[in-house]
């Protein structure tokens, strides 16, 4: 990953040989600038290299999957220019001779020892064919390290310098900057050494030539080789253009590609009644665990008049999964390259898919069975609140001591709402409703631990028809965990014996799960915030 300083060059006489077919992939096509990465040999007689002696570059030995991957990893890192990354030499031969550059990956390297690769500075407009070298056989022969160094080596090309690494006190540490954290979005700038980190990138920062010496490497690329920024494909204003997504039953998809550190992609939804959102917001990557991506992503979740409603921005992560209960009407997501705690959001940037459904909320005759009980000296009191716009045929009481296999314990009344009995068993008993309506509808209620008679239980008054604030009122302390209807956890915490106050004035309408545990006692309540 080395430069050296460009001198004049002589006339160059290049001839490639192809030993054998090769895939033809191209990420921009229609781009007049072009990087060809040239994987299967190719014969330099240049006076800028070798000392003028030719060089008889041998292929780079990757078979398809690892020159697949390498691509798709360069064209990533391009991606928010308009310019092409391919591996068909048709594409780079009719490409303007002060506008293409060769990249070639080979394993003859001992002409060039110490280093991984080599190209001279501002080369891509000479317009004399100097090709730049990767040398696999010197990066463990492994595809994201050969990457790494073609985005490194066309980078040179393109007129950057290395991006170096100081102190506090301006001394330098590194003349190649190794980045910082790791895991998904450990991050290195792509000019200095990116190999051990996932999340590599370009970066605005200081050279070896001084801690003040900041390198702006997107104003560099876009401003002195001819080519730009691709087109921005989304509008960056809700009121004008955006995107309309699409919703082909309850399912969506779309796309797009955030191309500066100031770009918003805004795509506009319109669901017809209340419901369930889940999105997905993912980075191009070409593995699990975003492998490869250089796309930090932030959703900003908009109603119709264009207030926040929410924002994800997970700090670990570079994907965005989100899920939301929502009422009828127009809503925005607004998809931008953010930070974390490893980079700012310079360098954030790439292609990336929105996928999703949405799942209109099913408003059910029976929309509540609660069910609550304590242990009251020998008996076991049972007590339930039945939410229902039809009549209730007949109420089942279940029981269990497992758990999981539960058998009638009494039919009782349809306008019943207390229940007591001594239970013969002293051990743990699970007690739940089974509610059937006259119209067949079948609702189980939650399923609640009480404890023997001997050990006196104790009981938990819970509000579940809520605004912002869930009121328990406990007999002993407790800790809680509420969950929307998809499982992702809200909140959590511990409370003392007494009453207890829980705001969920930030979270959505729509039906929340709330299990109280405590020492003598574990249940699960239906919260309904309105």
């Amino acid at each position: 990953m080395k430069k050296i300083i460009p001198i004049i060059l002589s006339l160059i006489i290049s001839v490639s040989f192809k030993a054998f077919s090769l895939p033809a992939l191209s990420s921009l096509p229609s781009a007049k600038a072009t990087i060809f990465l040239d994987f299967d040999g190719h014969f330099v007689h240049a006076s800028s290299w070798n000392g003028g002696n030719p060089i008889t570059c041998a292929p780079s030995g990757f078979n398809d999957a690892l020159i697949t991957e390498v691509f798709n990893r360069v064209a990533e890192d391009y991606r928010p220019f308009n310019v092409n990354i391919t591996t068909d030499s048709t594409m780079f031969l009719a490409a303007p001779l002060t506008q293409r550059i060769r990249i070639i990956i080979t394993t003859t390297s001992s002409w060039y020892p110490g280093v991984g690769g080599v190209a001279y500075t501002r080369s891509f407009t000479w317009g004399d064919d100097t090709p730049g070298f990767v040398f696999p056989d010197k990066l463990n022969g492994a595809a994201k390290n050969v990457a790494e160094c073609c985005t490194h080596e066309s980078g040179h090309t393109l007129g950057l310098s290395h991006q170096a690494k100081y102190n506090g006190s301006c001394a330098l540490i590194a003349t190649y900057n190794v980045g910082a954290g790791s895991g998904q979005t450990g991050w290195a700038p792509v000019m200095g050494n990116s190999y051990g980190r996932n999340f590599s990138g370009w970066n605005n920062g200081p050279t070896p030539s001084g801690c003040t010496a900041d390198q702006d490497n997107l104003s560099i690329i876009t401003s002195v080789n001819g080519f730009t920024y691709r087109p921005d494909d989304h509008s960056d204003d809700a009121k004008v253009g955006s995107t309309e997504v699409n919703i082909a039953g309850s399912n969506f998809s779309t796309n797009g590609v955030i191309t500066t550190n100031v770009d918003k992609d805004i795509f506009k939804f319109n669901f017809s009644q209340s419901g369930t959102l889940h999105l997905d917001a993912k980075p191009f990557s070409i593995g699990a665990d975003n492998a490869g991506a250089n796309l930090d992503i932030k959703v900003t979740l908009l109603n119709s008049g264009l207030q926040v409603i929410n924002v994800y921005d997970p700090q670990t992560i570079l994907n965005v999964s989100l899920d939301t209960t929502l009422n009828a009407g127009f809503y925005y997501a607004v998809i931008q390259g953010a930070g974390n705690i490893n980079t700012t959001n310079y360098g954030s940037l790439g292609a990336y898919t929105v996928t999703g459904n949405f799942s209109p909320m099913i408003v059910t005759p029976i929309s509540q069975v609660l069910l609550s009980g304590k242990t009251n000296k020998e008996k076991h009191d049972l007590t339930w609140d039945i939410i229902t716009d039809v009549t209730i045929q007949n109420i089942m009481i279940e029981n269990s001591t497992n758990g999981s296999a539960f058998n009638t314990l009494a039919t009782i009344s349809s306008t019943a709402k207390s229940f007591s009995y001594v239970p013969f068993i002293k051990e743990n008993m699970f007690y739940r409703l089974k509610v059937t309506s006259v119209t067949g509808q079948v609702v189980y209620s939650n399923a609640i631990s009480l404890k023997p008679a001997e050990k006196i239980g104790r009981s938990f008054i819970i509000s579940t028809l809520v605004r912002s604030e869930i009121t328990v009122n406990a007999q002993e302390n407790f800790k809680y965990q509420l969950s929307d209807m998809s499982g992702r956890i809200i909140k959590t915490g511990n409370a003392n014996a007494g009453v207890s106050i829980i705001n969920i004035n930030n979270s959505p309408n729509g039906i929340y799960i709330m299990q109280i545990i405590s020492n003598s006692q574990r249940t699960t309540q239906r919260i309904v915030k309105l």
